[in-house]
């Protein structure tokens, strides 16, 4: 309007403004809040003024020093008969019940645009708030403003608390209410950037996920029940910095939560191979010390999908570590029509590895256990074997002269167990003659015999 003193004189509305805007600190709780949604509404003249600015440090500093549950009035200026807060119509007990000293101004700033909010929050993260208050804040705002309101205000709402939490400390983001807005953004088709920065956060921390998490059903015109690509994003995100940025703990765990998850979709009669596959090799071989869920999961999903062609399913099947099966998943795999004889082969020739080197560590122990100087021998050596390793280690802790009676008692008991696992061989042996027989007759030709290691 250009009132200033060439115009107006000595007493003009732009000296009065600046006055009045020197006394801000003065005010009252709700005349800040009536304030800023005032400007909020004359945003472009606000911000080229500055008195948005200074009214939303003089909020913000409020909030960081007030010791009361809430610094409101207990009745507002004859202004504000327009616009009511939950300071004015509550009481100061009820208000205590209802949020912490350090969340009461949550519900008065529900009044704020989706804009105002960004700008404020920005505000307090460059003023060093609790990053945990201020995620809290933004689950609450975004859960009170889409009980209403159109698809776009919702999807606005969204996005912008999704921007927001992106910047904070993802320590400090409640891993559960960021699956409660997941579930939101799924309707709203909210955008690709968004999204992105959605399934970063929530990946971030899968370790943390729950079965019922990750069993989020598939868009809408899709025949699968699952929807599995999200899943696969969140790995995606979860690996992002490598295995070597990545726990071990938290990457055993994931792994185990994938097993259930991948044992949950493979009966799935829409569920494609390559998905499948896809689930089953997206974490290192590390991560799992055995493989036999996800085995029982592929015979599973052989078992739905019975019209897989024989390349199909030695795809499917590369994704087992037949060294970190277990004797029973071998045998039963030997017994299973549904895998390709090849795999079979395999996992039985796995075991057999695994069985040989037992018998010779167990057979070198018993040498030094029968010699008169094996237990000290034992114990200076250090073998690099696991059962030998596990001899020294009980050896180490006996005193002669009882201990060579105690370590023959311990080898008996590794005695029955390589008797025990002589059987299972000659079990697995039986399976694979029949194998071999089988693929000579179909294809005509003389395999190559199999040594006998349990002999």
């Amino acid at each position: 309007m250009e009132m200033n003193n060439s115009v107006s004189g000595t007493r003009n509305l732009l000296e009065e403004t600046e006055k009045s805007l020197k006394g801000m600190n003065y005010w009252a709780w709700s005349e800040l809040l009536i304030t800023i949604k005032q400007c909020q509404d004359l945003l472009p003249f606000a911000n080229s003024s500055g008195i948005l600015e200074k009214c939303v440090d003089s909020l913000i500093g409020r909030m960081a020093t007030s010791s009361e549950p809430s610094p409101c009035p207990s009745t507002s200026s004859p202004d504000s008969s327009g616009v009511r807060f939950s300071c004015d119509t509550r009481s100061t007990e009820s208000f205590k019940n209802s949020f912490s000293r350090a969340t009461w101004w949550f519900e008065d700033l529900l009044v704020l645009s989706t804009n105002m909010v960004g700008m404020v929050i920005k505000s307090m993260v460059l003023r060093k708030f609790d990053h945990v208050i201020i995620s809290r804040f933004l689950f609450y705002y975004q859960k009170s403003k889409c009980y209403a309101g159109t698809s776009d205000e919702k999807r606005n709402v969204v996005e912008t608390v999704i921007d927001i939490l992106y910047i904070l400390d993802w320590n400090s983001v409640s891993f559960k209410s960021l699956f409660g807005i997941l579930r939101v953004a799924l309707n709203l088709n909210i955008s690709k950037c968004s999204r992105t920065k959605l399934e970063s956060m929530i990946g971030s921390q899968m370790d943390q996920a729950t079965l019922d998490n990750l069993l989020i059903p598939s868009p809408y015109g899709m025949n699968y029940l699952y929807n599995v690509n999200l899943v696969l994003r969140f790995l995606k995100a979860f690996l992002h910095g490598g295995i070597s940025q990545t726990s071990p703990t938290h990457l055993r765990k994931v792994a185990s939560l994938m097993d259930l998850y991948i044992a949950e979709v493979a009966p799935d009669p829409c569920l494609k191979p390559s998905k499948f596959l896809a689930l089953t090799m997206a974490l290192p071989d590390s991560a799992r010390d055995s493989y036999d869920r996800i085995y029982h999961a592929t015979d599973m999903y052989l078992q739905v999908h019975a019209g897989l062609s024989e390349e199909e399913k030695m795809k499917i099947c590369c994704a087992l570590n037949y060294e970190k099966l277990s004797a029973e998943a071998c045998i039963h795999l030997s017994q299973n029509k549904r895998f390709p004889s090849k795999r079979a082969v395999q996992a039985c020739m796995s075991q057999q590895v695994k069985l040989k080197s037992f018998l010779k560590a167990t057979d070198k122990l018993k040498c030094y256990i029968d010699s008169p100087s094996g237990v000290s021998e034992i114990g200076r050596k250090g073998k690099k074997n696991e059962a030998s390793e596990q001899i020294v280690l009980y050896a180490g802790k006996l005193d002669p002269p009882a201990n060579n009676e105690k370590l023959r008692a311990h080898l008996q008991g590794m005695q029955w167990r390589v008797t025990e696992l002589e059987k299972i061989c000659l079990k697995m042996q039986t399976q694979m003659t029949k194998i071999i027989m089988k693929s000579r007759v179909s294809s005509h030709s003389t395999p190559r015999s199999l040594p006998r290691l349990c002999s």
